[in-house]
Parts: C-alpha cells; sequence; structure tokens
C-alpha cells in the first residue's frame, strides 16, 4: 500500500455548519463539492485535496495551524483578503513576528487568521526552492 497516491482530506470541526459554510466558500472561494454521506460539506477542486466540514458541538478546535493553503504573492493577497473581512493574526515573539500581518523567513512567507469556528488557517509562499524533507 502506498498512501502517497491516494488523494487526502482534512476534516474540521465546526460549531455552526451555515456560518462555515458560507465562510469557506465566500470568503475563502473554495469550490463546494457537495455532501459526505453523513451530511457533511465538502470542499476542493476536482481530483485534488479536499476539506470536510464536521459539526461538532463545543467542538475542539486547535490552537496550532490546522490547514495551510499555498499561494502566490500574499503581500498581495492578504489585504485582498482583508477587503472580504478577514482579520489576520499578528505576532511579536522572540521566534515568530509579522510584519504587515506577514512573517517572513528563509524559506517561506506566511500569514496566520481564524474561520468562524476558531480554526487556526495559514497562508504561505514559499521562497526559492522548496524544502526537502527526510524521513
Amino acid at each position: 500500500m502506498n498512501l502517497a497516491l491516494n488523494h487526502a482530506t482534512t476534516v474540521l470541526p465546526v460549531d455552526d455548519m451555515s456560518r462555515a459554510r458560507m465562510f469557506y466558500a465566500e470568503k475563502l472561494g473554495l469550490p463546494h463539492r457537495g455532501m459526505t454521506w453523513d451530511g457533511n460539506d465538502l470542499f476542493g477542486n476536482e481530483g485534488g485535496p479536499m476539506l470536510q466540514l464536521l459539526p461538532i458541538k463545543d467542538g475542539k478546535h486547535s490552537g496550532h495551524t490546522a490547514l495551510s493553503f499555498e499561494v502566490q504573492d500574499i503581500e498581495r493577497l492578504v489585504p485582498e483578503m482583508e477587503a472580504k473581512g478577514i482579520t489576520f493574526q499578528d505576532y511579536d515573539e522572540p521566534d515568530l513576528k509579522t510584519e504587515n500581518h506577514i512573517c517572513t523567513t528563509d524559506a517561506e512567507k506566511c500569514a496566520w487568521f481564524m474561520d468562524t469556528e476558531n480554526n487556526v488557517l495559514c497562508i504561505h509562499e514559499t521562497l526559492g526552492q522548496q524544502a526537502e524533507y527526510q524521513l
């Protein structure tokens, strides 16, 4: 078995399905792919990774990035997303500092925001060559 040949689905907990559906469809512009057999919303492009919204009353939400979208030209995209009502997080810590909502490292630029359900999301732009990982 080789899992690398299979599509992955990220499952995010949501308290209010209607509110979350509107956020992902309208604010982020993700294509709505329909519903799962048990009535959960699916988002994503044909043949690509999927996002499933899972209603969980008073669900636990992560305190770290749950989902990150790779983008081109993050410096242009951040103000566009702000114009749609998305609020970016700012950090001023020894290992994590943002300027104009963007953290820049040698490898990438990142900007974090919350969805309507308190899940931490990120957009990131890879700089130069992509890092190589060893397992």
